[in-house]
């Protein structure tokens, strides 16, 4: 996918495509209520410029959704121009500074990283609820602790938001890669099924068609010949192709790296796979499949791993578990799939992690 730019209009597109420019303009309103206690309670002249560098910093929220699409080095410089403005206002403003923290809260979480946002964004809303009570002004500890709030309720559901596109995204581009793979898969397989078969039938043509008259008994031996190695070629070739409809665990394997890198989630997959039957193949690719999809939708993880053996898989995450009481329509159509197999799945979920392990007898 090709950069957006980072220009103005770029920017803006950027903002429209999130949908946060219809929540964030009437906010400029409060702002506006900022630059008017401003120049009640501070002197003239230094307001009249603090007005357009708050200008500014409602520029910064306001498209601070649209930022938020962009490579984190510049969502980085957005967010340290943000303070960067708050610092020149404090000699302008004072005090009344801290009442942008409820902006300053939603530019935190829009544009840093979700998990270091979180536990970084609470001494913020705490500083400028101290900075309140110092000066008297007890709607500052209001503010901070709606701000707080506010910023947490929309950037976990911009969380939610961002993860369900990487998501597609990345099932998208596996898509494409599962196919390409798939058709190495085939003609590599072609080529070893149909490359010997070929040479065997162009060889005994040849020697059918120098003892034909010579020795015509011959001559039918190798046409003979020419047809069950022919018919058993057929049929590789049809079994070849029909393994492009089946699931297979380590097309599984390649496909959860991608997923859970592309969530934000260290994957932990062996490099090195035992050789499985078809059937095993075929259950513990689907094992994997609906436990790394889990991990990547529910868990809220950091890290996940895939342990896979002769016998048995087990797909691993240290998330949040799953609530007591949670239906898990893919877990139930799993286990079915494993008890037709003769196999047993165990699922073992607390708050610190879940773990789930398919083994076959």
């Amino acid at each position: 996918m090709a950069e957006r730019p980072v220009t103005l209009r770029g920017i803006h597109q950027a903002a429209r495509e999130t949908g946060g420019l219809v929540f964030a303009a009437p906010s400029l309103i409060y702002l506006a209520l900022v630059i008017g206690f401003g120049f009640a309670y501070g002197p003239l002249g230094p307001m009249i410029l603090a007005t357009a560098i708050l200008l500014v910093y409602g520029y910064l929220f306001l498209y601070a959704c649209g930022i938020a699409l962009y490579p984190l080095r510049l969502r980085i410089r957005w967010y340290a121009a943000s303070w960067l403005i708050i610092l020149v206002l404090i000699p302008m403003m004072g005090p009344m500074v801290a009442y942008l923290v409820v902006f300053q809260a939603m530019i935190h979480v829009l544009v840093l990283p979700w998990r270091p946002a979180v536990p970084t964004l609470i001494p913020i809303a705490a500083a400028a609820g101290v900075v309140g009570l110092v000066i008297g002004e007890i709607m500052l500890p209001i503010l901070a602790v709606v701000g707080l709030l506010m910023a947490l309720g929309v950037g976990s559901g911009i969380q939610r938001e961002r993860l369900s596109r990487r998501l597609e995204a990345a099932e998208q581009r596996n898509a494409v890669l599962a196919v390409a793979a798939e058709r190495e898969r085939i003609g590599r397989d072609l080529h070893d099924i149909l490359g010997h078969s070929l040479t065997t039938i162009t060889v005994s043509a040849q020697l059918a068609q120098r003892l034909v008259e010579a020795d015509p008994g011959a001559a039918r031996e190798q046409l003979a010949q020419i047809e069950q190695i022919s018919r058993q070629a057929l049929a590789d070739v049809r079994t070849t192709a029909s393994g492009m409809r089946t699931v297979r665990a380590a097309t599984e394997i390649a496909a959860a790296r991608s997923v859970l890198e592309a969530a934000g989630i260290r994957a932990d997959v062996p490099s090195a796979l035992p050789t499985l039957d078809d059937a095993r193949a075929e259950l513990f690719g689907y094992a994997i499949r609906e436990g790394v999809t889990n991990v990547v939708r529910h868990s809220r993880a950091g890290r996940a791993s895939i342990v896979l053996g002769e016998d048995r898989v087990e797909v691993a995450d240290d998330g949040t578990g799953i609530p007591p009481g949670a239906t898990r329509t893919g877990l139930d159509g799993l286990r079915e799939r494993v008890e037709q197999a003769g196999g047993r799945l165990q699922v073992d979920s607390t708050p610190s992690g879940t773990q789930l392990v398919v083994t076959l007898r």
